[in-house]
């Protein structure tokens, strides 16, 4: 959910990144948010055996019994089953980075396929939102000029609040003389 327009588009995303380069000591905060998948590929597979085997002993035990029917309705539902969890895999390839400068706090949005979506906010007016303590349904939001960003909504209530507070910190420290460079302040 967003209210800001989207500062680059697709065409123009391999152009941009080769002009804004920035150099490591100016970042003054840079996170990467990722969904998290409990399920190893080990644990996949091993998930989908059993599902396999207890499905063919199922399934044989009902061929015997003369429902032989019922045996393509378990290799169907063992193939739903698979492509279920792929598609959970496949979105969880999906990623916000957050950048911040003096200058501006760049949000990227990659998508699960790819597609990326660009935020550029000037941190001296940005505000964030949330609850604390967090609840289930807790949103972080980036406020600016009476518009908002919501990000990372895939992660929990907690690490949500743990990035808004290191994410105030670093905005106070841009904020703060001491971020500003040399012979700047005065």
């Amino acid at each position: 959910m967003s209210d800001f327009p989207q500062v680059d588009t697709p065409g123009q995303l391999a152009a941009n990144n080769r002009q804004s380069e920035v150099a490591p000591d100016d970042i003054l905060f840079d996170a990467v948010l990722m969904p998290h998948r409990s399920l190893s590929p080990r644990g996949f597979l091993l998930l989908m055996s059993l599902i396999a085997g207890f499905g063919f002993c199922a399934g044989l035990g009902f061929f015997l019994a003369g429902a032989w029917p019922v045996v393509g309705f378990m290799g169907l539902e063992f193939l739903l089953v698979y492509i279920a969890f792929r598609v959970n895999y496949k979105r969880a390839r999906m990623f916000e980075q957050l950048v911040l400068t003096r200058d501006d706090l760049v949000v990227r949005r990659v998508n699960h396929w790819g597609g990326e979506t660009r935020w550029r906010l000037q941190p001296y007016w940005l505000r964030i939102d949330m609850r604390d303590p967090p609840e289930h349904d807790s949103q972080l939001t980036l406020r600016t000029h009476g518009k908002s960003l919501v990000i990372g909504s895939f992660l929990t209530a907690e690490e949500r609040l743990s990035l808004a507070q290191a994410l105030q910190a670093a905005l106070d420290r841009v904020r703060s003389t001491d971020a500003l460079p040399r012979g700047a302040a005065g």
